[in-house]
């Protein structure tokens, strides 16, 4: 196992892909397999301290989603009350109620820390 250390600079970074790369066909439980293990969790960590990714926009994850999963406006208009609100609603012309949250994060399954962002 290579000297393990934390990740602090891009060069660190760096050296810890490159590192990854080596031994990323590592067998769990080996030593190189540990290594991996802890490496990854090294990585993360660095990258969710310094490339943050933001949540997407309410509206944009609602019309993914429906995408996902072949929804019609018509579905939509089924979860969150009448059709013309589902218009509104995709067209930014009507914000989220804490109902529409509600019934969106439980039947599309989408987070509702993205739902209730302002857009």
């Amino acid at each position: 196992m290579k000297n393990l250390k934390p990740i602090k600079t891009e060069q660190d970074y760096k050296q810890a892909l490159e590192r990854l790369e080596d031994i990323f066909d590592a067998k769990p439980n080996s030593k190189e397999g540990d290594e991996l293990e802890i490496l990854g969790i090294l990585l993360e960590k660095y990258e969710n301290e310094n490339f943050p990714i933001e949540l997407p926009d309410p509206i944009e994850a609602i019309k993914f989603r429906m995408e996902q999963l072949n929804f019609s406006q018509n579905d939509l208009a089924k979860i969150i009350g009448l059709k013309s609100r589902a218009s509104e609603i995709l067209n930014k012309k009507r914000r989220l109620s804490l109902e529409m949250i509600r019934n969106l994060s439980e039947k599309l399954h989408i987070p509702s820390e993205v739902l209730i962002q302002e857009y």
